[in-house]
């Protein structure tokens, strides 16, 4: 049986299982516990019955106006519990969290060659805002695309309106 519970501070000190996962960006423990610190209820855990990390989902809330919504900064789940619609479930947390935030959307970022992701962000409703251009740093760096869905909030859905050009990453707010 899997438990999602809200992610604490221990948990970093076991998730190399799941971060070491050559799709998922990693970043420093500072910036872990910035998140879990101004958004708690944003960062969730997958547990295995053993206690092993199964995956975990880490966002947040910004924006003003109708631009105000809940952020994907990070999804994933190890390779050994793909399939399980663990992300799915994840993913239903965080939306469910910028529902109650009176968020007009969700947005989150994925590499372009991330077909599988992109095909399940696709089939959870999410649709390809924008393509952000070199957004990803590597050799060569990679796109994005920046793929939203609208909250109940956003009546005529017009976050979810896609842009025609793409954008560099400082033009993103």
């Amino acid at each position: 049986m899997t438990t999602i519970r809200p992610f604490n501070c221990e948990d970093m000190l076991k998730f190399n299982n799941v971060n070491l996962d050559p799709l998922t960006e990693t970043y420093g423990l500072s910036f872990y516990t910035q998140y879990l610190a101004h958004w708690p209820e944003y960062f969730q855990v997958a547990e295995s019955p053993n206690g092993e990390i199964m995956g975990y989902i880490m966002g947040k809330a910004e924006g003003h106006g109708e631009n105000w919504h809940g952020h994907v900064t990070a999804l994933t789940v190890s390779p050994d519990y793909r399939r399980l619609g663990l992300a799915a479930t994840l993913m239903k947390i965080l939306e469910d969290v910028s529902e109650k935030k009176k968020a007009y959307f969700v947005d989150l970022f994925v590499r372009v060659s991330n077909k599988v992701a992109i095909n399940m962000y696709k089939n959870l409703g999410y649709i390809v805002y924008r393509t952000v251009l070199e957004y990803y740093s590597g050799d060569p760096d990679e796109d994005a695309y920046d793929m939203r869905k609208a909250c109940s909030r956003d009546v005529n859905k017009k976050s979810v309106v896609p842009l025609a050009h793409p954008v560099r990453p400082e033009d993103v707010d």
